[in-house]
């Protein structure tokens, strides 16, 4: 944080929410995020939003911090992780509720005010995520979900393979809560994550040893562990552009991440009960990734239209 920035935060209200955003790069669309912070505010007191540059090397934390003065931007130096640089920010964080909030999200109006309230009503929840929306209007099923269980991944893993693909309930979907419900699931998405200060206190932050991938159903799991509810909250939206950042298609280092994650995710919590299940739960997730590492170099090598000058395709 700079001096100019330091200044700035004593002089400002204490805020009733600290949104933390992590941004990569995807300048458009942090700005739309941003911009969408500063049309819904919270009603019941200000809100603070900390970005942190992970280390973009494309001007970005230059066109935040010219645009978006009342940003506090953290500046990382190099790129380690998502799971570090919301660490970073969240280390400094003193509201009572806090926010973290993907840069390709976009709040819609009453999105803060209904879910700070919900968590009112609930006090033994301690982090409750909303209805998280695509582009094209359609629901991110992403928002709510089951823990994966080896069953569950492979069900979810080949859904696309069956007829009718997703369109049916998934177990790793959270089926027992409505899209536009409201009730207790295992976890929510990383993107839109409100919590409770007393529950991030008793938890602790993000577990630094996940790159990228899986840290949000870490974190879920272990509210739970400590006693806290997860809970999602589907009468309220948020847009998701889901990818807008990362790319519709994994690069081979980040598809590499997804499937270490899911590895460490598993070892973590539910290995050791049989070795032979550990062993086919740890060969499925390296069948998957080589499947889809090919699958990634087969699209990529196929040959794209060339966009032209004026936007169009020749």
């Amino acid at each position: 944080m700079s001096s100019p920035q330091r200044a700035r935060a004593a002089t400002r209200p204490a805020p009733v929410v600290e949104i933390v955003i992590v941004a990569y790069r995807g300048l458009d669309l942090l700005r739309a995020c941003l911009r969408s912070i500063r049309e819904q505010p919270p009603s019941g007191g200000a809100v603070v939003t900390h970005v942190v540059d992970n280390a973009s090397g494309d001007g970005t934390a230059d066109a935040i911090a010219a645009e978006f003065p009342e940003v506090i931007l953290h500046r990382r130096a190099s790129n380690d992780g998502f799971s570090v640089a919301n660490n970073a920010a969240l280390r400094v964080t003193t509201a009572p509720w806090v926010l973290v909030l993907n840069p390709d999200t976009e709040l819609r109006p009453n999105v803060l005010d209904h879910l700070i309230a919900e968590l009112e009503r609930h006090p033994e929840a301690g982090v409750i995520g909303c209805r998280l929306e695509r582009l094209d209007g359609t629901f991110d099923h992403a928002a709510k979900r089951s823990f994966p269980t080896p069953l569950g991944a492979i069900e979810h893993f080949t859904a696309k393979l069956r007829p009718g693909g997703e369109r049916r309930p998934l177990q790793y979907h959270a089926p027992h809560v409505e899209e536009r419900g409201t009730g207790t699931v295992d976890a929510i998405n990383g993107a839109f994550m409100l919590i409770r200060r007393e529950a991030l206190v008793a938890v602790g932050l993000l577990d630094e040893r996940y790159w990228m991938y899986a840290e949000d159903l870490d974190w879920c799991r272990r509210f739970a562990q400590a006693g806290w509810q997860v809970r999602y909250d589907g009468r309220v939206t948020a847009i998701h552009v889901k990818g807008g950042v990362s790319g519709s298609r994994r690069s081979l280092r980040t598809n590499w991440h997804f499937h270490r994650s899911m590895g460490r995710f598993y070892r973590k919590f539910d290995a050791g009960r049989s070795p032979w299940l550990d062993g086919a739960v740890y060969a499925g997730i390296l069948a998957r990734f080589a499947l889809s590492a090919a699958r990634s170099a087969v699209a990529r090598s196929r040959p794209q239209a060339r966009a032209t000058p004026g936007g169009g395709s020749a």
